[in-house]
């Protein structure tokens, strides 16, 4: 049973990130950001100008204090300490800001935006060093990718997935969701078996740097997904990892299965057995009725425990701590 998480939104919450120290930051909609304790406890609240949702936010891994956050076509740092004002703030896209990234180095924030527009921020320069443009659409979700400050993915809802190289202008490769078709541009690599369904609304990457997905932990090959269903369920893919390292062959596209009818607000949850069916398709390890379309989720520890936060169209945080499964 999930506990929530209230007193401080009163609109919907849009994105969640943690900091090393356990601190929980919210971004909403109308401009509110709220920082939270590791027992649900508000801690601070600022309201932005403007009102532009805020879509992102990102701790400073060096800095726990240091605290990221998107909203409109603005990129503000803050201290989380005391959140009366910004210490800073970029105006580097011309288009809402849906995703911000930022690499193991802390040099660079990578910013994707409505018109498929990737901006990388030279945070030491303070001053744009590249803009990636090559999504036809929105871009959604942009993550660099870790061991690698130099090199990041971007997913969007043209339908493409993109490995880049800044050190380059264009991408290594794209693939295409819809066609299931890889179109390789000075890499040979293969990207692999990809899980995003076609419309790609978030990308992440494992702590080794090599997988891909809508979203992965760092421990394992553990992807946490959620959607318009109202489900979020946690897969090993692991046993596919292995498979493409012992045999790489062309990647394959499996299509998203027909997604369930919503259910109600803090239903049940239940976990199956991980493993693969008689088909050979992955089953899902910990299948959770959340009930509500999610926004964003985040898997973090709390307290010493591994916990699973999620945002959706109501203005609380929901939290599942996976020690109950």
């Amino acid at each position: 049973m999930a506990v929530k998480w209230t007193g401080g939104h009163s609109s919907p919450v849009l994105c969640l990130n943690a900091s090393q120290e356990g601190l929980v930051a919210s971004g909403a909609e109308g401009g509110d950001l709220m920082v939270w304790g590791e027992d649900g406890t508000p801690l601070g609240h600022i309201r932005f100008q403007g009102a532009d949702d805020v879509t992102s936010v990102l701790f400073a891994p060096s800095c726990p204090t240091k605290l990221y956050a998107s909203h409109g076509e603005t990129i503000s740092i803050l201290d989380v300490r005391s959140l009366k004002g910004s210490l800073d703030d970029f105006h580097v896209n011309e288009e809402e800001i849906n995703c911000v990234s930022l690499n193991e180095t802390e040099n660079l924030l990578a910013s994707a935006d409505d018109s498929g527009t990737i901006k990388i921020l030279d945070l030491e320069n303070k001053k744009v060093s590249r803009s990636l443009k090559r999504h036809s659409n929105i871009c959604s979700s942009v993550a660099f990718r870790p061991q690698r400050p130099q090199s990041l993915v971007s997913c969007g809802l043209d339908m493409q997935v993109m490995l880049w190289n800044l050190q380059k202008a264009r991408p290594l490769w794209i693939t295409n969701l819809q066609e299931d078709e890889t179109e390789e541009m000075e890499d040979p690599q293969s990207p692999g078996q990809l899980l995003n369904p076609a419309l790609a609304h978030s990308v992440s990457v494992a702590s080794c740097g090599n997988i891909f997905s809508c979203g992965a932990e760092d421990e394992s090959y553990l992807l946490l997904t959620g959607g318009n269903d109202g489900k979020i369920m946690l897969w090993d893919v692991s046993s596919e990892v292995e498979k493409k390292q012992k045999s790489p062959t062309k990647h394959t596209h499996k299509k998203k299965t027909k997604r369930a009818a919503y259910t109600k607000q803090g239903g049940n949850t239940h976990a199956s057995v991980a493993g693969e069916d008689e088909h050979g398709k992955i089953l899902p390890k910990l299948s959770i009725e959340h009930g509500e379309k999610v926004n964003w989720l985040l898997s973090t520890k709390i307290k010493g425990y591994q916990n699973i936060l999620v945002a959706d169209q109501t203005n609380c945080i929901s939290v599942y701590p996976l020690k109950e499964f």
